[in-house]
């Protein structure tokens, strides 16, 4: 049986203050065994040492396994402030050192460490909580004082931009909530004639539709588009002018982000939901209008009489006062997000999927809770 080539190294201090490695051998995986770190054993032991440098005219084959031991010595070196001399090594290695120093390490190209414990991920997540609430807070915080500078007249508030958003926000927006919303009462009919034509009542599938559009449909779904469509607008827009320091740029000048790029998108996303709100209803209404003189026995006049009876004053207002609230909730995430973005590309579209998904989140939540007041207040 052939045995395994074996490794062998040298460690001696051939002059003062030079410590010389020999290598010979074979230093490949194939090797019986590489011999101990002496090397790095010899920079602590010896004192005086100012330089590493190497012998190798014995050594055999070698493959990667020199050239990670050749590396991990070079970084003692540089630890222990000592010089590192490969003029002794072969050119291939020589040539790997140098390509494995041109380029950094990357954060996650190590491997990680044992998992942490459950106490201690419940720890890190109570911190990560902490400091986003804290992020939260003082945004809205600089909203209120951007907020209270326009009330006094003294914001850096340009009127055109307010009005350039309002159009994006506004009249931009009514085709794709007029589809959604028309489709949202068609399905809404289509539910609502199934069930009522077996007792007879198709005519209550307009009291349906009109008290399910304004309440709760109609300001959700409009919603729900804008934090898709306009909530990632300004996610993508404000990450962008972070990533090409376009908001530096503003600091410097003594002009404040807030007051110039986020007071106007809240104000005209908070101005316009109202009136999307009302268009929504109305398209909605008209979906269900379709259905019922089509499917069902229903005229037109019954259908327009029976919707304006069970719309109540109070449920209109309700759904205005929850889409002007949402609209805030879609501005403010979108902005948020967008301000917090980091400086790169992918930062850009993480920011804009986190102003979506937090959007919807937040609007579906707010929504649970103005039920539960709506239920208390008996509205």
């Amino acid at each position: 049986m052939p045995q395994n080539p074996v490794s062998e190294l040298t460690v001696e201090q051939s002059i003062p203050g030079v410590l010389t490695a020999r290598l010979s051998g074979d230093w490949n995986k194939r090797t019986a065994g590489i011999p101990g770190d002496r090397v790095g054993q010899a920079l602590k032991d010896t004192p005086g040492i100012r330089a590493l440098e190497f012998d190798t005219r014995g050594l055999g084959r070698w493959d990667s396994r020199l050239v990670a031991q050749i590396r991990h010595w070079n970084l003692e070196c540089q630890s222990a402030q000592v010089e590192f001399r490969p003029t002794g090594l072969p050119d291939g290695v020589q040539d790997l050192l140098r390509l494995a120093s041109a380029v950094p390490e990357s954060a996650d190209a190590r491997r990680t460490g044992p998992q942490s414990g459950f106490l201690a991920r419940v720890g890190t997540a109570a911190l990560t909580a902490r400091s986003e609430g804290l992020v939260f807070f003082t945004f809205l915080g600089e909203i209120a004082q951007a907020l209270t500078a326009l009330l006094r007249g003294r914001a850096q508030f340009r009127f055109q931009d307010f009005l350039l958003v309002l159009q994006e926000t506004g009249p931009n927006a009514l085709g794709i909530v007029a589809l959604i919303n028309f489709l949202i009462g068609l399905i809404l009919a289509f539910v609502g004639a199934t069930s009522l034509a077996q007792f007879g009542a198709s005519i209550y599938v307009a009291d349906m539709v009109a008290i399910g559009t304004v309440r709760e449909m109609g300001c959700i779904m409009t919603a729900i588009i804008l934090c898709g469509r306009t909530g990632a607008a300004f996610a993508a827009r404000l990450g962008t002018m972070k990533v090409n320091e376009e908001i530096a740029a503003l600091t410097t000048f003594g002009i404040s982000p807030v007051e110039f790029l986020v007071l106007p998108r809240m104000l005209a996303l908070v101005a316009m939901m109202p009136l999307l709100v009302v268009f929504a209803d109305l398209i909605s209404i008209s979906g269900g209008l379709f259905v019922s003189v089509s499917l069902l026995d229903v005229t037109s006049t019954e259908y327009l009489s029976r919707t304006i009876s069970a719309i109540k004053l109070k449920s209109f207002l309700l759904g205005i006062s929850k889409g002007a609230f949402f609209g805030f909730l879609v501005a403010y995430t979108g902005c948020l997000y967008g301000m917090q973005c980091g400086r790169n590309a992918e930062a850009v579209g993480r920011a804009t999927t986190q102003a979506v998904v937090a959007g919807i989140t937040a609007i579906i939540a707010a929504d649970g809770v103005f039920a539960v007041i709506s239920n208390a207040l008996g509205i």
